[in-house]
């Protein structure tokens, strides 16, 4: 299946796509993509590859998830995801603890915001929230990315007290892409409820990063948004 898999990649590959897919990621020396390699799959074909192979071993999506080809990687875990919408519980758990223990090969913020809220956030919604706890202290970017990011399930089930948690914990947090991905969170939930999200930033604005700030507010007035940046509020 594998074989199969690689060959339907490989069949809708686009050297043109490949050249402007790789101008959305930090490929070079020390950034965070460097060593991945792209053939050029938009999502949708690959989303499309995905549900054509959903039922595939965790043997097989092993050894997707170790190439260095992202594409074969995001694959992998859509179909994961696909897997998981209709698994039974028990296929469920499975499903959740080999996603997590393969995290480190969930290497890039679109192969993380794909996947993480559908198969993390949604499994632990009703469960308990100390793994998120634990993989947002991660020494691996990535694994702190999937914490975040998972809230996004929690967020759109009414439920926001676990991404403001973590959001705050990440506050000294020296990566941009954590930043973002705190501001999205927090912007998601002020979508729910505006009053949840201003009474996080009055709290906190002046402490927080200056990106996870602009993300967080992006949806606000612009006169609000001058408020915020420049820390006047009151509490």
């Amino acid at each position: 299946m594998i074989q199969k898999v690689k060959a339907e990649l490989k069949r809708r590959a686009s050297p043109h796509r490949k050249k402007i897919t790789e101008k959305f990621f930090r490929m070079g020396p020390g950034e965070y993509a460097e060593g991945d390699v792209f053939i050029g799959v938009s999502v949708p074909e690959c989303r499309r590859i995905a549900n054509q192979f959903s039922e595939m071993s965790f043997k097989d999506h092993r050894a997707l998830l170790s190439s260095k080809i992202h594409e074969e990687r995001l694959v992998s875990l859509l179909a994961l995801v696909e897997q998981f919408k209709t698994a039974e519980p028990s296929r469920q758990t499975e499903i959740f603890d080999f996603y997590l223990k393969q995290a480190k090969r969930v290497n890039n913020w679109d192969l993380v915001d794909l996947s993480a809220d559908k198969i993390v956030g949604r499994y632990l919604l009703k469960r308990g929230k100390k793994k998120l706890y634990q993989l947002v202290q991660s020494k691996i970017l990535w694994e702190r990315r999937i914490a975040v990011v998972s809230t996004l399930y929690f967020i759109r089930e009414g439920s926001f007290q676990v991404t403001l948690d973590l959001s705050q914990r990440l506050f000294k947090e020296p990566h941009d892409l954590m930043h973002k991905a705190c501001g999205w969170m927090l912007r998601e939930v002020g979508k729910k409820d505006t009053a949840v999200l201003r009474g996080f930033l009055n709290r906190f604005c002046t402490v927080m990063p200056r990106t996870m700030l602009r993300y967080a507010i992006e949806r606000f007035p612009k006169a609000e948004k001058k408020k915020y940046m420049e820390g006047r509020v009151s509490l």
